[in-house]
């Protein structure tokens, strides 16, 4: 079979479509969908002129671990999310196409938890602070309404907690899987004294798929609700995540992989152990410990409303990175052990206003966003004489400060059938560096990136079931902080770097074909220029440069169908084309970019008793092949898909509520490698996904 992947995507979706057509007369009618991304205010997203989808919590709680953000997501369109099986480095997550590059981290997309930035100043994110337990849905936002949150190309991905419930509520979950994962969960809501509360902790551990990969993660969470008056509110809001020594498998070449997917890449120059991997003999790890506050104060004036969001925080990280003695060398300018502390903050004041203008409703929404982030960072080779995975000498110390200040505002006139929206937002994302380690130089230094971002949307509804759009937008992404720390193969600070400077365009339809079935369909082009692209990278360290123009066209559709006699279905799929659109180098003209699919699906086929006592479901996850570099020349990871299960079982006992829930996944044992370390040096890309594998969990709630 010259396409098999294609083929089982196509089957995948004939067989989650046939209850469309075979009971449709059955079909119940939906709710339409209120979000709050794109606008910053509660809007029907039927009636947005852009493409965003919601992941409820029914979806986010699906007989999962509720520990990654890629078990929520893999139902959206435009949305790859890459579990890596290394939770020293994150997820991966892509929004058509932006964000595949980012060697650890989430870059490209921006990440916001209850109106608090889970993204820094500079565009690095991490979705791990996500707290999935007690989320009551993500709104996942794409195409050019995102530009209107700042510093990133893709998307949005914008998760907002559940609200404390009336009477006090106690809960614990506990959850066993594959590979030695446990989880164990708790939480408590309710109100008292005019406050509602919400707390939550947690507790994950693995053993790990691949080898030298366990890990453990505690979370824990907290949000308070005070409405002072009738017209306003305050939500109170604190968090925290550590993970101690989590260990680090590193990629690894493709002999490696065919050989034993979950197998770690031999050190070829450990003579002492010559079966000894890389990261064991690196001892390669990263320990995380951070928390965070925030606070959201709302005070309405009719149909007008204030709304101020402060938040600050700490991230402290120590990583323990591998290199080998060809290496060393070049590499001495930050060795092998980075060890920062970050300060964050920042505020978000905006004022809303409802009018009435030529016959229609004029809403504006002005404001201004300030964050900062200060790392205190030093750099130790991770080696004393012979003994390596230790913290020797220094050799990097230094203050990094980057800030953004960026003044915005959104207007959207609605009358009869048409939705016209409009937007402009000022950023300016200042690096500063002061270097204190001068024995190889002083990189100290600075600089700063300006541009402005204009938006336009309009709407036009066809019937009240069918409503079509189109929006452009010019947006930017700076370099991280992360990626400008090295020029080349090891020298200092790449402050020559530029911002990516994309225009979007979308066209695109939103429909209720039927009474409980609804789809939406975009088309879209997003042309770059200055894109940034991975210049050398080996050992954990990656440099980056700024290529050529590249030009990313593709589709999106997703189908949502409620069905009679407890059916559901709902398929998401995307077509991109990604290119460079001028060569640069040795990279011709015409080469796709690295770790993009050209398509991806996910189908889903439901049923669910109508009590609600009992569910099932079957999945389809299909990808096709990525390119591991810009050349195209090395081996692509193979397109794949896969197949899972889930049953899920609630039972009501008085004040009582117990639910179990059992999944396979990769029913068929698929190998597949689940994500690519873009551009590797040593040519260690790729990262394996994990055969055949189960999980098992139990919770019971109590309500007094």
């Amino acid at each position: 079979m010259k396409h098999p992947v294609l083929r089982r995507t196509t089957i995948a979706a004939l067989c989650a479509c046939w209850p469309l057509a075979a009971i449709a007369d059955e079909i119940r009618n939906p709710m339409n969908v209120v979000v709050v991304s794109g606008t910053r205010a509660e809007h029907t997203s039927f009636d947005l002129p852009a493409a965003i989808d919601v992941v409820d919590a029914a979806q986010i709680g699906a007989a999962q671990l509720r520990v990654n953000a890629s078990e929520a997501l893999a139902a959206v369109p435009g949305i790859v999310v890459r579990n890596r099986e290394n939770y020293a480095q994150d997820l991966q997550i892509s929004s058509r196409g932006f964000g595949t590059r980012s060697a650890f981290g989430v870059r490209g997309v921006r990440l916001v938890a209850d109106g608090i930035p889970a993204t820094m100043p500079d565009g690095q994110g991490q979705a791990a602070t996500f707290n999935l337990d007690l989320a009551e849905r993500i709104e996942v936002l794409r195409g050019p309404f995102s530009a209107l949150y700042g510093n990133h190309s893709g998307g949005v991905v914008q998760l907002f907690t559940r609200e404390p419930t009336d009477r006090p509520t106690v809960e614990a979950s506990f959850t066993g899987g594959s590979f030695g994962q446990r989880k164990l969960d708790t939480n408590a809501s309710g109100r008292s004294g005019g406050i509602g509360y919400l707390i939550d902790a947690s507790r994950f551990e693995t053993d790990g798929y691949r080898d030298h990969s366990a890990a453990t993660r505690d979370q824990a969470y907290a949000k308070l609700v005070v409405e002072p008056t009738s017209t306003s509110r305050l939500v109170i809001t604190a968090s925290g995540l550590r993970q101690d020594d989590t260990q680090d498998p590193l990629g690894v070449t493709w002999d490696t992989f065919r050989r034993d997917p979950r197998a770690g890449e031999i050190d070829t120059t450990d003579t002492r152990s010559p079966q000894r991997t890389l990261a064991e003999r690196y001892d390669t790890r990263k320990s995380i410990d951070h928390q965070q506050f925030g606070a959201t104060f709302e005070q309405r004036f009719g149909k007008d409303r204030l709304q101020v969001t402060a938040y600050g925080g700490n991230r402290r990280v120590i990583q323990y990175q591998s290199f080998s003695r060809g290496f060393q060398a070049p590499l001495t300018h930050s060795g092998g052990v980075i060890d920062f502390d970050r300060d964050f903050y920042g505020i978000d004041a905006n004022w809303r206003t409802v009018r009435t203008l030529a016959g229609g409703t004029l809403r504006t929404t002005a404001g201004l966003e300030m964050a900062s982030s200060k790392d205190a960072r030093q750099g130790f080779e991770n080696f004393i004489g012979n003994t390596f995975g230790v913290k020797g000498n220094l050799r990097r110390d230094e203050n990094n400060d980057v800030t953004s200040v960026d003044p915005y505002v959104q207007v959207e006139w609605e009358r009869d059938q048409w939705v016209l929206t409009g937007g402009l937002r000022h950023s300016r994302v200042d690096f500063d560096v002061e270097d204190q380690y001068l024995s190889n130089g002083n990189d100290s230094g600075g600089t700063d990136f300006r541009h402005t971002t204009p938006l336009v949307g309009v709407l036009y509804k066809i019937s009240p079931t069918l409503n079509v759009y189109a929006s452009a937008a010019r947006g930017f992404e700076t370099p991280t902080m992360n990626e400008s720390f090295y020029s080349g193969t090891g020298g200092g600070f790449n402050f020559a770097l530029k911002p990516a400077i994309g225009t979007h365009l979308e066209v695109g339809a939103k429909a209720m074909v039927a009474s409980g079935v609804r789809v939406n369909a975009a088309v879209f082009q997003v042309k770059t220029k200055d894109e940034l692209v991975v210049d050398a990278s080996s050992g954990g360290r990656t440099s980056y440069r700024n290529a050529s123009a590249t030009l990313r066209q593709g589709g999106e559709l997703s189908v949502d169908a409620e069905l009679g006699a407890g059916w559901n279905a709902r398929i998401a799929m995307s077509m991109l084309h990604a290119i460079y659109d001028e060569g640069f180098g040795a990279v011709p003209k015409g080469s796709r970019l690295p770790g993009v699919p050209k398509s991806s699906f996910y189908g889903e086929l439901g049923w669910k008793e109508a009590a609600g006592r009992y569910g099932v479901a079957l999945e389809t996850v299909a990808n096709s092949k990525v390119y591991a570099e810009d050349t195209n020349t090395a081996q692509t990871a193979p397109g794949y898909a896969v197949v899972n299960a889930r049953v899920q079982a609630s039972q009501q006992f008085g004040g009582w509520r117990l639910r179990q829930f059992a999944r396979l996944n990769n029913l068929f044992d698929r190998d597949y490698v689940g994500s690519v370390i873009v551009g590797d040096a040593n040519r260690r890309y790729y990262e394996a996904a994990p055969g055949s594998n189960w999980l098992l969990g139990v919770s019971a709630q109590y309500q007094f």
